[in-house]
């Protein structure tokens, strides 16, 4: 595979931090890297230099003659006030080889694939998940060499997160994720580069999967850790011969006294990298409520203007219930995690809190911080310099670095923190207010992989009730304990967990597209009705046609398991075609359902 841009001996500080130093590696044609690491590592800054928006400090960034870059930044520019269709055909002014009508015709057909109803729609009245899907879209319109995306799944639903999936897996350009969602790099990478101090090089690139990652990187902290306690027990040995108070009037004894301290620096080096990735500690309190009902819903109901949300809702929330809240974009789950937490009031319906019972709520939104508010009276809820937590007084600066928080960056204001860093102190507030129900609107938006791991130990941990909302499926899937699902009319249905929700999903959107199908053919069965009966052909056609779409169906699902086979995501060429068998097939099935009922409509005239 063709090397399309080559990092050479790359460095990026800012001030006296250090984000990586003489990194070096290519993106190849057909790449599909997730570009992973804690918070502070440079993911983004390295993104920014490869778009030339920001410079390295030493090294090189080589350019294949002719790419094409695509950048999605974590927040979108749209220009005030214009339309899904305007926005598509302003990303494609840079390609001045297409003419103003080459644009539109591009745009019109690209707008089928996108699943927007209405392409006149004004961006400014889409949801964040609907305008982060539209920002996407206008990075793959432009059908770039190289598709550099930073955090493409924050703001999405679900629904939306597999939309991009289905949407990379058949792209035929290289793409550099940055995600904390584990699943995503799953189902779309072949191969990881983690950025970390850890490592010797700066980086650790595995080829594969994440899970392919997850095993390697496992295989080298083991062998970095037993390479730390041979090189101690040889560096104590030396030691001891050193106090022993040897001569060094000779060569060999100057040259092993040499050598006793490169041994004592590299042992020094190691121990430094070995431990340089720090954890954030998460522990939610709570209140060990023996009450067998914390909240009670008894048939309410919520519109926002003439949007039915929520339609005579009945629910009983108890301590141990971790209940995952999905549902699209738009489809009432902030509405509802807001009338349980008491900032919304029902239209109609009642709800009933258990005797003292304590609410706390995380928003997405974060407008609970003030940005010109210091980082030191953003962590403590009275601004003083002591925190009390778990009954008991704890100073400031312990506590700051409890979320890994510098002394030095006490004084600063919360605006100039990262997302991430605005999220530790979010939870961080959250901790010192003992709760019954923890109800978590998009907890992971900004959160490393490393966090992510430490807050779900201590969700699993927490004894109250748990409402969460998030797009990330592992974290739904490893801590909820059901499933409730909300459409956007009114309709609520639970699950036992998320992958029965997605495969009723799926069910669903089968019906709708075989429905949509059949629409279609009855509005041409009117030509039919030229013909006054089956031919013999015709008949036998019909007579086969379950069993030919059952053939077809299987060779589907064949297909679709050979592309999630990671052996075949890490060969590009063969995952295309493999992506474009999976069209060519689906294509045959649509035409056989739409003959099917064709012949069938015949059949019954006859």
């Amino acid at each position: 595979m063709s090397v399309l841009i080559s990092i050479q001996n790359l460095s990026k500080a800012f001030g006296t931090q250090t984000l990586f130093e003489n990194i070096s590696f290519g993106i190849h044609a057909g790449e599909r890297l997730g570009l992973i690491g804690p918070n502070g590592t440079g993911k983004s800054t390295l993104l920014k230099i490869l778009m030339q928006i920001e410079d390295a400090d030493e090294g090189d960034v080589i350019n294949k003659k002719g790419l094409r870059l695509a950048y999605l930044t974590q927040t979108d520019n749209f220009k005030p006030n214009v339309s899904i269709e305007e926005a598509l055909i302003q990303s494609l002014n840079q390609q001045h080889d297409l003419d103003e009508m080459q644009r539109n015709v591009k745009v019109q057909k690209f707008l089928s694939l996108l699943e927007f109803e209405d392409a006149k729609q004004k961006v400014n009245t889409l949801s964040g998940g609907w305008r982060k899907r539209l920002a996407i879209s206008c990075c793959l319109i432009q059908e770039p060499d190289v598709l550099l995306m930073d955090e493409p799944t924050n703001h999405l639903d679900i629904n939306g997160v597999i939309w991009l999936e289905g949407l990379l897996k058949i792209s035929k350009f290289a793409f550099v994720v940055i995600t904390h969602d584990r699943y995503f790099l799953e189902n779309t990478t072949n191969r990881i580069i983690e950025l970390s101090p850890r490592y010797q090089a700066g980086f650790l690139k595995t080829e594969g999967n994440y899970s392919d990652f997850l095993e390697n990187r496992e295989l080298y902290i083991s062998e970095q850790e037993k390479k730390e306690a041979s090189l101690s027990n040889k560096v104590r040995n030396e030691t001891e011969w050193l106090r022993r108070g040897p001569k060094a009037r000779t060569t060999k004894a100057k040259y092993r006294i040499n050598e006793t301290l490169e041994l004592q620096s590299e042992l020094s080096e190691l121990k430094q990298r070995n431990r340089a990735e720090k954890s954030v500690n998460f522990d939610f309190e709570a209140n060990e409520k023996k009450s067998k009902l914390l909240i009670k819903t008894h048939q309410i109901s919520k519109s926002l203007g003439d949007k039915n949300l929520i339609q005579k809702l009945s629910i009983k929330i108890s301590p141990g219930m971790k209940i995952g809240l999905v549902g699209s974009n738009g489809s009432g789950k902030s509405t509802l995690m807001k009338l349980l937490s008491g900032k919304l009031k029902p239209d109609e319906g009642t709800i009933k809190l258990g005797l003292d019972v304590k609410v706390i709520n995380f928003e997405q939104d974060r407008t609970q911080l003030n940005p010109k508010d210091s980082v030191k009276d953003s962590l403590s809820l009275n601004g003083s310099d002591t925190v009390i937590y778990r009954d008991k007084p704890i100073h400031i600066i312990t506590w700051a670095k409890r979320f890994l928080f510098k002394p030095e960056q006490l004084e600063s204001p919360v605006s100039t923190l990262s997302g991430g860093e605005q999220a530790r102190i979010l939870i961080a507030r959250l901790m010192q207010q003992p709760a019954d129900v923890l109800l978590l609107d998009e907890p992971t938006n900004d959160l490393d992989i490393p966090s992510l791991e430490i807050l779900e130990k201590t969700l699993l941990e927490f004894t109250g009730a748990l409402i969460l909302v998030t797009h990330d499926r592992y974290l739904i899937d490893r801590i909820t304990n059901q499933i409730y699902s909300l459409d956007g009319f009114g309709n609520f249905e639970t699950f036992a967990d998320i992958n029965q929700w997605l495969k009723d999903l799926k069910d669903k959107k089968k019906k709708e597209k075989k429905a949509s199908i059949q629409k279609e053919t009855k509005q041409v069965a009117p030509k039919l009705k030229q013909r006054k009966k089956l031919t013999y052909k015709d008949q036998y056609e019909l007579d086969h046609m379950e069993e030919n779409i059952q053939k077809i169906e299987g060779e589907l699902s064949h297909i679709k398991e050979k592309i999630q086979d990671p052996k075949i995501i890490s060969k590009p060429d063969e995952m295309n075609e493999w992506c474009q068998k999976l069209n060519e097939t689906q294509e045959i099935i649509d035409k056989l359902y739409a003959r099917w009922d064709e012949l069938e409509t015949l059949s019954k005239e006859n």
